[in-house]
């Protein structure tokens, strides 16, 4: 349809390693609408972060990829590296977990932006530095003219994810694929860069993936959550089906994996047991072994 902006078509991911082969991404097939929040959940290490950069072509030389990316009716998969260099940024675009990692802790923050820009567009310097400031306005960072002489230490994180922030948007992507965008920040930090993605979505009717294991985080921002377990998606629906009516009984264990206000004192539970190996081949539900309510 002409609303679909991204859509995995029986994606899978394989890593060759010494020890065998690891099936990260099992037969993941997905849309994503424009303007749409589509949130990928699930425990770490079940192929959530592999998933967004298969879409981004993004991985390792030993993985491989299967299946169809269609991204903007573009097939993705099909494309050469330096056609990749030109989706990226324009078309799709990451914002990592990790503001730390993602910066250049040299380089001022509006240098690290016009860069972007200039890499990408025929804007001169002024023009791109027109553009920072609009950026840096954009994702709520006051005095942003003073502010982009600054190197990313004088910044605390979540002052440091705004700007990672404004780099992931400063070509106007279609589709923003957030990896764990917030987990390296503490709760009300947290709050404050949903609302930010919530807001810049109304503005640019931008189509955001947002991964995380937060399910805390996907009631706030979601429009629909995709449960994923142990590389494949064992459930998708509506943010208020995900809640109010779960069907898979992962699913049920993640929400009452949540903490709970007004329940103090009881034992928070936890699902027992741990993710299957992925080097083994799975058969029928890989969370079977975990789920007190299967059958033989």
């Amino acid at each position: 349809t002409m609303d679909t902006i991204l859509e995995l078509d029986h994606l899978t991911v394989d890593f060759d390693t010494p020890e065998g082969t690891i099936q990260a991404v099992r037969d993941v097939s997905l849309t994503l609408g424009r303007g749409e929040t589509l949130a990928v959940v699930g425990e770490s290490g079940c192929g959530k972060s592999v998933l967004c950069r298969a879409v981004m072509k993004l991985l390792p030389r030993h993985a491989r990829i299967g299946g169809r990316v269609t991204a903007d009716g573009l097939d993705i998969l099909s494309r050469p590296e330096r056609d990749m260099r030109k989706l990226r940024g324009p078309l799709f675009s990451m914002l990592f977990q990790d503001p730390m990692t993602t910066l250049n802790p040299t380089m001022p923050i509006g240098r690290q932006i016009t860069e972007a820009v200039r890499r990408h567009t025929r804007a001169g310097r002024e023009e791109a530095r027109g553009r920072a400031v609009e950026l840096l306005t954009l994702v709520g960072i006051d005095k942003p003219e003073q502010r982009m002489e600054l190197q990313p230490h004088y910044f605390s994180g979540g002052m440091r994810q705004r700007c990672v922030l404004a780099i992931a948007l400063a070509l106007n992507p279609r589709i923003l694929l957030a990896d764990e965008p917030t987990t390296a920040l503490d709760v009300t930090v947290q709050a404050h860069i949903l609302d930010l993605l919530r807001d810049i979505q109304r503005q640019s009717g931008i189509s955001i993936v947002l991964v995380t294991h937060d399910l805390g985080v996907v009631a706030r921002v979601a429009d629909r959550v995709a449960v994923m377990y142990a590389g494949k998606i064992v459930e998708i629906g509506t943010a208020e089906d995900i809640f109010y009516d779960p069907r898979h009984p992962y699913t049920w264990a993640l929400l009452s994996s949540l903490p709970q206000l007004g329940r103090r004192g009881e034992p928070l539970y936890t699902i027992q047991g741990a993710p299957p190996n992925l080097f083994q081949e799975i058969r029928g539900d890989a969370f079977a072994p975990r789920n007190p309510h299967a059958l033989k």
